[in-house]
Parts: structure tokens; sequence; C-alpha cells
């Protein structure tokens, strides 16, 4: 039952000019099975969306809220989708 999935993820705080599109990057990469991207937002957030397995898409998800990321979380946003596909990799915006 670990279908795939699309998240997309809000991210506020001090999350831009501190690296946390590379770190998210990094991050998404490390846990594997992943597409999709970060990109800075002009309200101060950055989106990240990444595709594949509902699990490691939670995984990202819970790493971008416990604030071991650059900058400082103040809080995530996120909805949940059917994915979309066009991805090639995880990619800064």
């Amino acid at each position: 039952m670990n279908e795939d999935v699309r998240l997309t993820a809000w991210v506020r705080g001090r999350v831009q000019g501190v690296g946390f599109r590379w770190f998210t990057r990094a991050n998404a990469l490390r846990i594997g099975g992943l597409v999709g991207f970060a990109l800075n937002l002009e309200d101060g957030r950055v989106q990240v969306v990444a595709e594949g397995p509902r699990e490691r898409c939670e995984e990202l998800l819970e790493w971008l809220r416990t604030g071991d990321t650059p900058g400082r979380v103040e809080g995530v946003g996120e909805i949940w989708d059917t994915p979309r596909g066009g991805y090639d990799g995880f990619a800064i915006r």
C-alpha cells in the first residue's frame, strides 16, 4: 500500500538565501525514488513538489518539519494528490 503520490508543500520562515532548496534536493536524493523540485516563491516561502512512493514523500515532509534544515522553518502546509509526472530527477528552480 505504498502507492505513488504527489506532495506539494509550502515551507514558511527564514528559508530563502540559506541553501534551503539545495538541502531539500540533497535530502530528496538521499531518500531516493523521488522526483520534483524546490522553488523560491515571491512571498518568501519555498514550494516543494515531490512525487514518488507515499512513504518516501512522508519522510521528506517530516524532514521539512523537524527543524533539521537550514534557516528557520516556522510552518509547513501540504496537500496530497495523484502524480502528474514529467519530472526528470529533483531540481532546484
